[in-house]
């Protein structure tokens, strides 16, 4: 099985895709997660060639992709106008299936959302929550802060940012190897040491800086401190600008497969990413109480607006599993997600 790598010119920017499988067969496309890049589906793309066409791009900014400006305002919606004209550009019509991993899977949605004649089927992998990540509590994603304090540019750690522009292979405390191992997979999962480092070198193939990640800052005397700005991708993810709840009200809306780990600790009702978790263990100081400031409960968050659709859902857990159920349990992801789209 051979991967084609290149970069598209389409009327947004460039896109570097890796595609793989019979073009004439049904099109599976991959979106990666935040701090990645399409070479983390490698692997899933050996799996799945035999069955489909399979189109991996990396977002604006990251990995090959040309370096543009995320504007957080609209939401997901670069990132998922950039697919749109990325199918145009290839010329695949029709609808396609598609396959999100965590912020890839609120990309996913947002195409669906804004493109519904081009998604026929969902995979959602360990998607994040609908309402975007951190400053929201309840099933509605009700804003903790009116002005959605502990969400946003603000809320990634300077010090990973730091470890990513310098391009740091170490495993230091804040470094992107040992984020990998301990948190984009349950800890004590090991990797082939040359996959890691492909792993690794797909973190580091990304901007640093207001326009791509982490985004632009608001400083508030509400507690974290930080309120979101309005450029970058984690800007894009705060609940300021992204509310999803309306993909249950498409028509048709789409099937989806959920599938997520026990032991995820990205995406979690108690998420160690949020905020206001971390300063429920005491871990960012001056938390002023689960009154003021409650986790956000992001599976219970994405489950409510899936039932609310009242379209086919399947949700699985894989157990003894973190954030990257297609990396920890490669055989039986696969299977899962062929047995779906080709049924």
């Amino acid at each position: 099985m051979t991967i084609d790598a290149r970069s598209v010119r389409t009327d947004r920017l460039s896109t570097f895709v890796r595609e793989a499988g019979d073009p004439s067969a049904p099109v599976l496309l991959l979106v990666h997660g935040n701090v990645s890049s399409s070479v983390f589906f490698e692997e899933l793309m050996e799996d799945l060639a035999a069955d489909f066409h399979l189109i991996a791009p990396d977002y604006r900014g990251y990995g090959d992709s040309e370096r543009k400006v995320v504007d957080a305002t609209r939401g997901m919606a670069d990132f998922s106008d950039d697919l749109a004209a990325l199918l145009d550009t290839l010329g695949v019509e029709g609808p396609v299936d598609v396959l999100g991993w965590s912020a890839g899977g609120n990309i996913a949605l947002q195409l669906a959302i804004d493109h519904p004649g081009r998604v026929r089927r969902i995979v959602l992998e360990a998607s994040g929550s609908p309402y975007g990540f951190g400053g929201t509590t309840g099933l509605e994603g009700r804003p903790v802060a009116a002005d959605f304090a502990g969400s946003g540019g603000g809320t990634a750690n300077p010090e990973f940012c730091r470890a990513i522009a310098e391009g740091d292979r170490g495993d230091g405390p804040t470094s992107p190897r040992t984020t990998l191992r301990s948190f984009y997979v349950r800890p004590g999962f090991t990797f082939a040491p040359d996959v890691e480092e492909k792993y690794v070198d797909g973190m580091l193939r990304m901007s640093i800086g207001e326009d791509v990640y982490p985004g632009d800052l608001t400083p508030t005397d509400t507690w974290p401190g930080v309120a979101p700005g309005t450029t970058g991708t984690n800007n894009a993810l705060s609940p300021k600008y992204l509310d999803q709840s309306v993909f249950a009200r498409l028509d048709p809306v789409p099937p989806v497969l959920w599938i997520r780990g026990a032991d995820d600790q990205i995406v979690s009702d108690t998420s160690m990413f949020d905020l206001a978790q971390l300063g429920r263990l005491g871990v960012v100081p001056g938390y002023p109480g689960e009154e003021v400031c409650p986790t956000q409960p992001m599976v219970s968050q994405l489950r409510a607006v899936l039932q609310a659709g009242g379209g086919e859902v399947t949700e699985i857990i894989y157990e003894e599993c973190g954030h990257s159920p297609h990396l920890e349990h490669r055989e039986r992801f696969a299977t899962d997600v062929r047995e779906f789209l080709l049924r």
